[in-house]
């Protein structure tokens, strides 16, 4: 979990639906004052509220963090209940099925996460493993990428633009040396990304 720098994301009145992502940052690791030729990096993993695009949790981890074992620090930092989670494939495990339930236990959540190839069925034991059995029968119906859009995943894409912006806006490599400083920079970031969306967004058409 990052510092307690606040992002100030717009809230609502209502359960939002939530899109969860991760990408590297490169740090320069050293006292030295050139970087090095080849730089460590960072993960940020990013929790954006699919409606408004902004930033309600974030998290800054060694390159090694399993995106999936950083969902209950992003989930812990979110206040509203959830209509729905989407991520990708990486977070196809059980665990985030099951964090995702215990975030909102009073309603039911839609949990859209491709499951990896080959995925078969399982033992419907607990309520959270509901929805991906049923994204298995589907993508055996009609296949992955009808799956895809009738299911909504591809509305995913829109945490995939906050983390581009985040590195043509603030750039890909981290100022901070440590990672208590790189944890208040990612923060900081957060916040400035949150305070642009919110003084308007560009609205997009397509080109007759």
């Amino acid at each position: 979990m990052l510092g307690k720098v606040p992002m100030l994301p717009r809230t609502g009145t209502g359960p939002i639906h939530l899109l969860v992502d991760s990408s590297g940052l490169k740090i320069h690791v050293g006292s030295a004052r050139m970087p090095p030729k080849r730089l460590a990096w960072r993960k940020i993993h990013l929790a954006v509220n699919r409606e408004t695009g902004d930033i309600v949790a974030a998290d800054l981890t060694a390159s090694q963090a399993r995106d999936a074992a950083r969902v209950p620090s992003l989930l812990s930092q979110v206040e509203d209940d959830l209509s729905s989670f989407s991520a990708d494939g990486a977070y196809d495990k059980e665990a985030v099925y099951e964090a995702v339930q215990a975030h909102s236990p009073d309603r039911r959540t839609r949990v859209v996460i491709p499951p990896r190839k080959g995925a078969v069925v399982g033992a419907e034991t607990a309520n959270a493993m509901q929805d991906r059995n049923r994204h298995i029968r589907w993508i055996n119906r009609v296949g992955r990428r009808e799956w895809q859009l009738r299911s909504g995943f591809s509305r995913r894409s829109k945490v995939e633009s906050v983390v581009h912006r985040y590195k043509a806006i603030l750039g890909r490599e981290m100022k901070a040396r440590t990672l208590a400083g790189q944890r208040i920079e990612a923060r900081i970031g957060c916040r400035i990304l949150n305070t642009m969306a919110g003084l308007g967004m560009p609205e997009s058409l397509r080109a007759a």
